[in-house]
């Protein structure tokens, strides 16, 4: 069994429940443009990328002329929904849990720095990651560069890594890495999506999460 001394966690439906919110947002700005409206499907698969292969995917008939008045508009309906959108249940005890075996953690996000930086200040977690990276800052997931970059960082052996995130983009983006993925499902992806990436495991729940990680774990 495997000791991991470094977490790296998703956050868009791995810490936070946000999938909802932003497959809304998307639908809407498109709306908005009168865009033909992706599927809840088809705009919860693109969660975790950058919002620029986002964009690509989920709305092909985005010009980049209409970028940036698609990302205002949908800026503004992610926003209106800021105020209702929490940590899974469980996620902060569970956080605290792991810094106090001397775990070191990590957040790998297809956010932006500003988005990330303002929901680590909302949810008061700024000082529990010992280092984070966003998809404007590097490659967008499943590139393998945010791990990477997090492990030179944090000077952790990848056989020493575990990466915990909702969609096949995390656990490819693992797999890349040559780190070890965990899925969770409750999030984006479906179980057959992230099965399908081989993880070393899927969990259903946070208490489930809670009991796979602390029994593999080593500061």
């Amino acid at each position: 069994m495997s000791s991991y001394s470094l977490v790296v966690f998703d956050w868009d439906g791995t810490l936070m429940d946000s999938t909802n919110g932003i497959v809304a947002a998307i639908q809407a700005a498109c709306r908005d443009m009168d865009l033909p409206v992706p599927s809840t499907s088809e705009a919860s698969w693109v969660i975790g990328l950058s919002l620029e292969s986002a964009l690509r995917r989920a709305v092909p008939d985005l010009t980049q002329a209409m970028v940036p008045r698609f990302l205002e508009r949908y800026r503004t309906h992610y926003l209106l929904r800021d105020p209702d959108l929490r940590l899974f249940e469980g996620i902060e005890p569970l956080l605290a849990d792991l810094a106090g075996q001397q775990i070191r953690l990590a957040v790998a996000t297809g956010k932006s720095r500003v988005g990330l930086n303002r929901v680590l200040a909302a949810t008061g977690l700024r000082d529990v990651f010992d280092a984070t990276r966003t998809a404007d800052e590097t490659f967008s997931k499943p590139h393998p560069a945010m791990l990477n970059e997090l492990m030179r960082e944090l000077d952790v052996e990848p056989e020493r890594v575990i990466m915990v995130g909702d969609t096949s983009h995390d656990l490819n983006m693992a797999a890349n890495a040559g780190v070890h993925g965990l899925g969770v499902t409750y999030g984006a992806h479906s179980p057959q999506e992230l099965q399908a990436c081989t993880p070393q495991a899927l969990v259903d729940d946070v208490v489930a999460l809670r009991e796979w990680l602390l029994s593999r774990v080593s500061g």
